[in-house]
């Protein structure tokens, strides 16, 4: 198994280093998350301080951009980073695309889908010479001059994998990505009764092999050295939990578990404004379906039940000043577990 760590992008200036100390400590991956801040640029700073990791967006929201422009800031990094960068995308919720990018809001599964054959288009518009020519619902690009192509990078065409829910982006992933991100905000269960058995089928139907396929995620992981540490790192995670259960679009995650009322209620409090102290709903059993929790000397037992079988690569957040020689430990330790994923083709 794979494991990934997030850079601290609200700080540039850290990325570089942070990114230096994950690859020390064997880290296999290094992602920017789009929250407050956009993801490509600690990205930037993290390949030139790196010489191994992968560079992950998980993910950059793609609908307030064009394809034209996440291709450049991919093709970009993809150089400077001898090929090390992975095009992370998500489509993120009706509300925030129209609410808060102002971006108009179209079917998501199919947009996404042609979003990811027209990057494919360009990249070999760049890298081979191919006439640019792709026409869409979406999307249309049909011009490409040479003053504005950046040209070959004379590597691997840069990996795509998407975040997905539901079956329609489910699909799309198979299909067309590299690799599916899935959502912290899943159970064992869930992955395993509606994810995994969609997945199958549908790289089967293209005829690519499960071991060239990356799932990534599905789950929270919660460490630390000591039982405080833990309890703490728990504790954000419950909250975190609660802040998805509120939301309709994740529903079908609680059904497995008849959690229904759980997620009405919590979204109620949500219509209302009223976040504050909403971990409390989340008990200890449901925290646990959603969580691998543990001290550093579990947490990959732990890791192994929750993740096993199932993720290529996990996201172990670690406490602020953790000990270098213990996240080595925890990080050989994951890597032991058994994934399907050999790496990208």
């Amino acid at each position: 198994m794979r494991v990934s760590i997030v850079l601290p992008v609200a700080d540039w200036r850290a990325c570089g280093p942070a990114a230096a100390a994950a690859e020390a400590a064997g880290f296999d991956a290094v992602q920017a998350n789009e929250i407050a801040h956009e993801p490509f640029t600690p990205l930037a700073f993290a390949a030139l301080a790196t010489e191994r990791v992968e560079l992950v967006t998980s993910v950059a929201i793609a609908f307030p951009r064009s394809p034209m422009i996440v291709a450049n800031h991919t093709w970009d990094l993809a150089r400077h980073s001898k090929g090390r960068f992975v095009l992370g995308l998500g489509t993120q919720v009706r509300a925030h695309n129209e609410r808060r990018f102002s971006t108009p809001w179209t079917a998501p599964a199919a947009r996404m889908a042609e979003y990811v054959q027209a990057l494919r288009a360009i990249f070999r518009c760049w890298e081979t010479g191919e006439r640019l020519e792709f026409a869409g619902e979406h999307y249309r690009f049909n011009l490409m001059n040479k003053e504005f192509s950046p040209g070959p990078n004379h590597l691997k065409l840069p990996a795509i994998t998407i975040a997905a829910v539901g079956p329609l982006m489910l699909r799309n992933a198979a299909r067309y990505c590299d690799g599916v991100r899935l959502h912290s905000f899943a159970t064992r269960a869930y992955i395993e009764q509606q994810v995994a058995p969609m997945l199958d089928r549908h790289l089967a139907e293209v005829g690519r092999p499960r071991s060239a396929f990356e799932v990534s995620g599905g789950g929270f992981v919660a460490t630390g050295g000591t039982a405080e540490e833990v309890r703490q790192a728990a504790d954000k995670v419950r909250y975190r939990i609660a802040w998805y259960a509120s939301t309709p679009a994740y529903r079908t995650v609680l059904q497995p578990h008849g959690l229904e009322a759980l997620g009405e209620k919590l979204s109620v409090l949500a219509r209302q404004g009223r976040f504050e102290g909403i971990e409390a709903l989340i008990p200890d059993e449901v925290l646990e379906l959603f969580a691998a929790i543990g001290p550093y000397d579990r947490i990959a037992e732990r890791i192994a039940d929750r993740f096993g079988g199932l993720a290529d690569t996990v996201t172990i957040p670690f406490p602020d000043g953790a000990d270098p020689g213990a996240v080595r430990q925890v990080v050989r330790e994951v890597q032991t577990i058994p994934a399907a994923y050999a790496g990208h083709g």
